[in-house]
């Protein structure tokens, strides 16, 4: 009796323990959605960077004929530099008339890039001359020296403090001691990790600076210690139906900023129009 009450016990602890492993190696249950709800929770979140789209505040005219290269609003009174080889020129324009009050043009062999103010001097940038032209704010008079700078000069805007900002068609910003143009510090832009190349003109705005992108209808929103963009601004369709003199040079460019009136430009090369524009969205 007691080896058939042996046998009995240990037939009855196979069998449970065959029961117990009947559903090893399968998946466990869950309740209906169950793992749905554990696959959004623990999804990374998706990450896109700001968009703000445009209301056109009001639309000006503009010459034509201007290549823009650089743009800016100094106590009121708005100043151009335009490019292109045995074209290129410092202005003074009216906003509201599109007239050129003052012009003053550069050596023909120099082609005009960006431009910026510091304190009664415009800083005139050359594309691949490796040279910055200095002007009398208030005449457009050229002084009698300029500064030097390695690579090329693409856009040019200060910060409050006076610094330079420059950018030289690739993804860096270099911050410049106007005293002789020596370089201070750089920062290269990225989006999301990636660098933002071709930056352009710039313009700098309430603690950012603002950059066209070479043969794009946007403009970057850069951190300036970061060199994060923090946003984009698409300016598609802005010029609308309106097609310049030579299709290949309809390329966005021009950022002007009133800081009295927190008033935005922005035209591009060969542009008809200035426009006065307000953000809006972001998307």
């Amino acid at each position: 009796m007691h080896a058939v009450s042996t046998r009995i016990v240990l037939a009855s602890a196979l069998a449970a323990l065959i029961s117990a492993c009947a559903g090893c190696g399968s998946e466990p249950a869950t309740t209906p959605g169950a793992g749905g709800s554990q696959a959004e929770s623990t999804a990374p979140p998706q990450v896109r960077t700001p968009v703000f789209g445009y209301e056109i505040v009001e639309r000006y005219p503009h010459d034509r004929r201007a290549y823009t290269q650089g743009l800016l609003i100094v106590d009121g009174k708005m100043y151009e530099s335009t490019g292109r080889n045995g074209e290129s020129s410092v202005r003074l324009v009216d906003v509201e008339t599109g007239e050129v009050l003052k012009r003053r043009a550069i050596d023909a062999s120099l082609f005009g890039e960006g431009l910026a103010s510091v304190g009664g001097l415009l800083y005139q940038l050359t594309w691949k001359s490796g040279r910055a032209l200095l002007f009398d704010r208030a005449s457009l008079r050229p002084m009698s020296y300029g500064y030097g700078y390695p690579g090329e000069g693409w856009g040019l805007t200060t910060t409050p403090e006076g610094q330079l900002v420059m950018s030289d068609g690739t993804a860096v910003l270099r911050f410049l001691d106007p005293k002789g143009m020596t370089e201070q510090r750089r920062v290269t832009v990225t989006d999301l990790g990636r660098p933002v190349r071709n930056l352009n003109e710039l313009e700098w705005i309430d603690g950012e600076v603002w950059a066209n992108v070479w043969k794009r209808n946007r403009i970057a929103r850069i951190d300036p210690v970061t060199g994060q963009v923090t946003a984009w601004i698409d300016l598609r369709g802005l010029l609308g139906s309106t097609r310049v003199d030579s299709p290949l040079e309809d390329v966005l460019n021009g950022i002007a900023h009133d800081p009295a009136t927190g008033a935005i430009y922005v035209t591009g090369k060969r542009w008809p129009y200035l426009f006065k524009i307000k953000l809006t969205g972001p998307e």
